[in-house]
């Protein structure tokens, strides 16, 4: 037996009992790999002046390759590996879930001491069809529930949610299950209403997905914009406006009594003193079969010159006839 051959049979030897080991080799780890994909484990070696004695790397300590002057190939990893004979480093190609757990390198050095590194490698099924469910149905404020179910194929790591891009966090009426898998509203509010987005991800890949949620609510902040008072003659537009999901309908009434406008728009072309008054604006959902109303009083200017308001009393009176 000549003498590298017996160096590194001592060494061997010594290494089985513990006795012959130097400093980690291997990088800080965990490493992450995708399902059909491969992974490289660096060492933090340079290639020596004089070749290993030895390159041995095994997997949750069952042998995966020792390479000395010939290799030996753990069952499972021919055609999967190859090795840098001069660094330590391993490929392996063709990952699958059972990839997953410790590696070792022992590599023993000429005139040196063993040096071995162990780490470890996760193996995740990249992430495809990400959905979110929820349970169909007409959604009312204050008198109904729900829930929303983010799932997807692959290794899920991570759920987060999002409504409208905003971060999603648990209140009084919002809870999460305990794996973040489902959201559950009870009951729902109008500020439940919208874009609900679920991020599902792990360290090789991510996926997000959109549902939105119709939250039917209202009519809320019911309110009538335009003027409080204007000129004889003048043209005025009133808008009402309120919030209100589905859209409500609207109706009008000056001093009590019903008029034909069924718009959230009341125009008046040209005011005249019988247009003076309280407009009331009702607002219906038709779905929550809710109604709320407003009142603006519209009054006549008297900033108008004297003279504006003589003519057109007697405009008025002219086509009107009695004149």
């Amino acid at each position: 037996m000549d003498i590298k051959m017996l160096r590194t049979a001592v060494c061997l030897a010594l290494a089985l009992s513990g006795l012959c080991v130097g400093d980690g080799i291997l990088p800080p780890g965990p490493l992450s790999g995708a399902v059909a994909d491969k992974v490289k484990f660096t060492t933090t070696l340079t290639p020596p002046e004089s070749p290993f004695l030895s390159v041995s790397w095994s997997f949750k300590g069952l042998n995966i390759i020792t390479s000395t002057s010939t290799n030996i190939t753990g069952p499972g990893h021919a055609n999967r590996i190859s090795l840098d004979r001069a660094t330590g480093a391993l490929e392996l190609r063709n990952l699958v879930l059972e990839d997953s757990g410790e590696y070792t390198v022992t590599i023993i050095p000429d005139k040196v001491l063993q040096k071995q590194g162990t780490t470890i490698l996760n193996v995740y099924a990249l992430i495809t069809g990400a959905i979110i469910r929820s349970p169909a149905a007409v959604l009312i404020e204050d008198k109904s529930s729900t829930n929303l179910s983010c799932d997807a194929s692959g290794s899920i790591s991570t759920r987060v949610w999002t409504k409208d891009n905003q971060p999603l966090h648990p209140s009084g009426r919002v809870t999460f299950s305990m794996d973040n898998k489902t959201v559950f509203l009870h009951p729902v509010h109008s500020s439940n209403h919208g874009t609900y987005q679920c991020r599902v991800s792990n360290p090789v890949s991510t996926m997000t997905v959109a549902h939105d949620l119709t939250v039917n609510f209202g009519p809320h902040n019911i309110s009538i914009a335009g003027p409080a008072a204007a000129a004889l003659g003048q043209r005025v537009t009133l808008e009402c406006t309120a919030d209100s999901v589905p859209p409500a309908n609207f109706s009008w009434m000056l001093n009590g009594n019903h008029t034909n406008v069924n718009d959230s728009m009341y125009i008046i072309e040209r005011l005249e003193a019988e247009n003076v008054g309280n407009y009331t604006c009702t607002v219906t959902n038709m779905v929550t079969m809710m109604e709320n109303s407003t009142v603006l009083n519209l009054r006549a200017s008297c900033c108008a010159p004297r003279w504006s308001f003589v003519l057109l009393f007697i405009s008025t009176l002219i086509l009107r006839g009695l004149m």
